[in-house]
């Protein structure tokens, strides 16, 4: 299991995004050399865990939660054939493209060793928004993503350090429960009764989404299908 890249995002104009300014950093290419990743800080006030990555709109992307987001280079693979059109490391606004790491079924509050010093932890799936789509240029983007389910992670920084494309990546906590990242974004989009399943995760799963898994069980009880 290895990073194949390190990919960083320049803030640039798109027709696609609200963000102030009109800006987005969701186009990502493999930087040249070390990387160094740290805790962003909070939503709204943190942006992305890697220094000189573009965070553009603090709304809705980046901080603690979203610190970083891993999507698996054979996840791209299937996508290229699905498309028919290349896309290469970093195409889907991720900051390390993986090789060896079944990234859209890692577990909620497992840990991965990059390098000799990063410890990062999985909080949940990415949800496509119309920047993404937007970026792509593919029709019913949104919806098809969705559908596959292939959402990849983000994380959220455990211990700071450097990174660099090569790195291997170390599995080094594995949680008891089934609670995925793919499982995760199914929850808190498309099936939300499955939300009182995710309260397994605990506080390892990203804070918005154990919010709501609670306020659907105050609300609906803790019943879910199994």
């Amino acid at each position: 299991m290895k990073v194949l890249t390190v990919n960083i995002g320049r803030p640039a104009p798109s027709a696609h995004t609200d963000s102030p300014g009109g800006l987005t950093g969701i186009g990502k290419r493999p930087a040249d050399g070390p990387v160094p990743v740290a805790d962003p800080g909070p939503r709204g006030t943190g942006g992305s865990g890697l220094a000189g990555d573009a965070v553009c709109d603090l709304r809705h992307h980046g901080g603690s939660d979203q610190a970083v987001y891993a999507y698996a280079r054979e996840e791209l693979d299937a996508w290229e054939k699905e498309l028919g059109r290349p896309l290469p490391n970093g195409a889907f606004g991720e900051n390390l493209t993986t090789l060896g790491i079944t990234v859209s079924h890692a577990r909620i509050g497992e840990r991965w060793r990059i390098g000799d010093e990063v410890l990062l932890e999985v909080t949940s799936g990415r949800i496509p928004c119309r920047t993404f789509a937007g970026h792509l240029g593919e029709r019913g983007w949104v919806r098809r993503f969705t559908r596959e389910g292939a959402t990849g992670a983000y994380l959220r920084v455990i211990q700071p350090g450097t990174i660099r494309s090569g790195d291997p990546v170390e599995l080094v906590h594995l949680p008891g429960h089934d609670i995925t990242a793919a499982m995760e974004f199914r929850a808190t989009t498309t099936e939300r009764e499955l939300l009182p399943r995710l309260l397994a995760a605990g506080d390892a799963l990203h804070q918005q989404s154990l919010r709501a898994a609670r306020e659907y069980v105050a609300k609906h009880g803790a019943g879910a299908p199994s």
